[in-house]
């Protein structure tokens, strides 16, 4: 993509590119990508079965549509899902599956414009990076003596991006108007929230597949800011902290961000945004806790975790004990490939004994029992009858994980 565009290319911004975003051949790729995610149907609820179905016909109404001007975004469902460990919620936005497509089809257009030159710091929603290498890279700058953390909290940022300044970012590459006015067509796309629809006057709706490039391309001055004056930055998304050698260094990068923040009219979080040392303190960064030596999933991470495992080993259930196991191992496996690096591993120790009473506890309604899974229920069923059942051991992938690290 990035080869083609290149023909278009004058002074640093890029021209013609909206023939590319209708082109049948991008949206043809736009579909199976948003396939892949799947996701619920938008306020038409059209699924994305449905969508499939009329397959040539749907990709070629949305390239005649989109070259004749015709295409219209409709507008985005927003619910709320529960932020775990917490009373509080989330807003996330769900556009029709049509416009999901068309999305993806700007989105392989523009991204390699802005992708190339993002900040090396930055991680989150972009080609070959993620958690984890975010994750390491704060590893290494503790290990080297950055041991004072600026914990920086951006409130509601993906509701509160300013269209217009954001409109000047994609401007400062892009000079195709169409794509442009496309882009922000989709910034001011009515919210259908319940029975209400209102027009947003700011923000990029989470769930939009537009919204974290979006999200990066408006950071991005600040990670370069950032870089320029050597402080040593690490961002995924609108989660980031820096990591300074000295509590000076770590107030003035503060100001630094609150100056920038305050001037893009954007609002960091009062009591979540601090300075802490992380030999004392601690600080939370992308689902985990470091603090001093120690890397453990945070309180939240855990919680969630056990929500899941919840729900999954209710004494009621009518599935048999192989098929509680099965499905409880898909959990724990996803859930360790994360966060398999913690250590010390007493949360994998924990973990395990709290879902081998669950278990028991279900065996134990089932022979007749009252309460829960104790006592002498460890000898009716021991460790050893969990393993083999085929129970996954957090314990054991987690020793194994550490050998594999030696070898």
């Amino acid at each position: 993509m990035l080869t083609a565009l290149l023909k278009g290319v004058k002074e640093q911004k890029w021209f013609r590119l909206f023939d590319k975003v209708f082109a049948e051949r991008n949206l043809w790729a736009a579909v199976q990508q948003v396939a892949s995610k799947k996701g619920a149907a938008g306020v038409d609820h059209v699924t994305v079965e449905q969508f499939v179905q009329q397959l040539p016909e749907n990709v070629r109404n949305l390239s005649e549509g989109l070259r004749n001007g015709t295409y219209q975004p409709q507008a985005i469902k927003r619910v709320y899902i529960p932020k775990p460990g917490t009373t509080e919620s989330r807003p996330l936005g769900i556009p029709t599956v049509r416009d999901r497509v068309v999305q993806t089809a700007v989105l392989n257009v523009v991204e390699p414009i802005f992708e190339r030159d993002f900040a090396e710091h930055s991680y989150g929603f972009r080609p070959g990076r993620g958690c984890k290498d975010a994750l390491r890279r704060v590893d290494e700058l503790l290990k080297q003596g950055y041991v004072h953390v600026v914990d920086a909290d951006l409130k509601g940022y993906f509701d509160t991006i300013p269209h217009d300044l954001l409109m000047q970012r994609l401007e400062t590459k892009i000079a195709d108007g169409s794509v442009l006015k496309l882009i922000e067509s989709f910034l001011k796309a009515n919210i259908l929230e319940a029975m209400t629809e209102w027009t947003p006057e700011a923000g990029a709706p989470q769930g939009a597949v537009l919204s974290p490039l979006l999200s990066n391309i408006y950071l991005d001055p600040l990670d370069h800011l950032l870089a320029a004056r050597g402080y040593e930055m690490v961002r995924y998304a609108d989660d980031f902290v820096i990591l300074c050698r000295t509590a000076e260094d770590a107030q003035e990068a503060l100001e630094v961000v609150r100056m920038w923040t305050t001037n893009q009219k954007l609002t960091l979080h009062p009591t979540k945004t601090q300075i802490v040392n992380s030999t004392e303190e601690g600080f939370a960064f992308l689902g985990y806790l470091f603090k001093g030596q120690t890397r453990t999933p945070r309180k939240k991470s855990v919680q969630k975790l056990k929500e899941a495992l919840r729900k999954k080993t209710r004494r009621s259930s009518g599935e048999s004990l192989k098929a509680i196991i099965s499905d409880i191992n898909q959990t724990l496996r996803g859930w360790f490939a994360y966060f398999q690096h913690s250590k010390p591993p007493w949360i994998f120790v924990d973990l395990d004994s709290q879902i081998r009473v669950r278990l028991r506890s279900i065996l134990r309604k089932r022979s007749g029992r009252k309460g829960r899974g104790r006592g002498l229920d460890h000898h009716r069923w021991p460790n050893r009858f969990f393993v083999d059942q085929g129970l996954y051991h957090l314990t054991t992938a987690h020793a194994l994980a550490v050998q594999s690290c030696f070898r």
